[in-house]
């Protein structure tokens, strides 16, 4: 029997005066009640009530926990509450990693989306390249690029990440489209790579995959955030996922090429810690990337192209309060 129960009988027999009395109460027999006041006068190692053949009354200890347990009750009660509402109802912080790549594609916009849908719940989004162990950093949901080899999370596919080169219409216009990857070796290359690494940009030709060592790109960064705009000034061609230059090939900034050697078998994934008794919130949220970004049937939806907000979802209401026990 844990404290908490033990607990509950002692009100009970103080709130009625009589082991009896608590006993019919809580459906239990007398004998019971009294080995459960006996245990916890064992726990604490003291007397709880003076006890005669005629009447039980509360000892100076025992007046003291029935003081102070009436409020850790009502703390708990109120806890089980805010416990369910979270569980029932969208609500309370997720803890979110992405990498920076993801910072270029859809996904903040997405996330502002959903907190507009469910505005009780806030987002703490951790941007790193590392990955993250969830359990142990506390992260709600990670949003990585495949594969995963990791078998104690869950993964659910996204999107596909469609790679593509690209440049502005000016670039192509003066230096011609490639047919094949192996021409890239004739254009101006803006990559990226950490330090003291090649760069590497990965083709399937022939249904196999290909990796091309650039050994000497024009322009070379540690992160791919500035080539989108060094391309759209015509300085060169990049490789990209057509998600993080989606909004720049929409206006015409830049144009793709080689769309038909597009890397295989590469996704956009959410990857979670625990298959049940997940939040509300991340269930929800988890739903909503689902909603928004899943290919279903080889069709993207319209979102991968260009957002729009998300309908708002009808407002929650929150589950009826229980009732506090009626204190002694």
């Amino acid at each position: 029997m844990d404290s908490l129960d033990l607990i509950q009988t002692f009100r009970e027999v103080a709130q009625r005066g009589s082991f009896a009395a608590a006993a019919r109460a809580t459906d239990m027999s007398p004998a019971n009640v009294s080995k459960y006041i006996a245990q916890l006068e064992k726990r604490f190692g003291v007397r709880l009530f003076n006890r005669t053949t005629r009447q039980v009354s509360l000892t100076d200890a025992g007046q003291l926990l029935l003081e102070r347990s009436s409020a850790l009750l009502e703390l708990i009660d109120l806890t089980a509450d805010e416990l369910h509402e979270r569980a029932t109802r969208p609500s309370g912080r997720l803890s979110i990693t992405a990498p920076h790549g993801m910072m270029l594609t859809q996904l903040p916009e997405l996330l502002g989306y959903f907190m507009q849908r469910y505005p009780d719940v806030s987002v703490n989004l951790r941007v790193t390249n590392r990955i993250v162990d969830l359990a142990a950093d506390g992260v709600d949901l990670a949003v990585r690029i495949g594969p995963i080899a990791d078998d104690n999370i869950i993964v659910r596919r996204l999107v596909p990440l469609d790679y593509v080169v690209a440049a502005s219409p000016e670039y192509w216009n003066r230096h011609g489209r490639p047919s094949h990857p192996s021409e890239l070796a004739q254009h101006a290359q803006l990559a990226y790579a950490l330090p003291g690494d090649t760069p590497h940009w990965q083709f399937t030709v022939d249904g196999r995959t290909q990796s091309i060592a650039l050994q000497q790109p024009r322009f070379c960064a540690t992160d791919a955030a500035p080539l989108r705009k060094l391309a759209a000034q015509g300085l060169g061609v990049i490789w990209s996922p057509r998600l993080a230059i989606f909004d720049a090939l929409a206006r015409g900034e830049l144009e793709a090429a080689l769309q038909d050697f597009s890397i295989q078998g590469m996704w956009v994934y959410a990857a979670y810690a625990q298959r049940h008794h997940n939040s509300a919130a991340l269930r929800a949220l988890l739903d909503f990337l689902d909603e928004r970004l899943r290919v279903r049937d080889g069709k993207a939806p319209p979102e991968i192209i260009g957002l729009t907000p998300a309908p708002a979802a009808p407002p929650a209401r929150s589950p009826a309060r229980k009732a506090p026990r009626r204190p002694a």
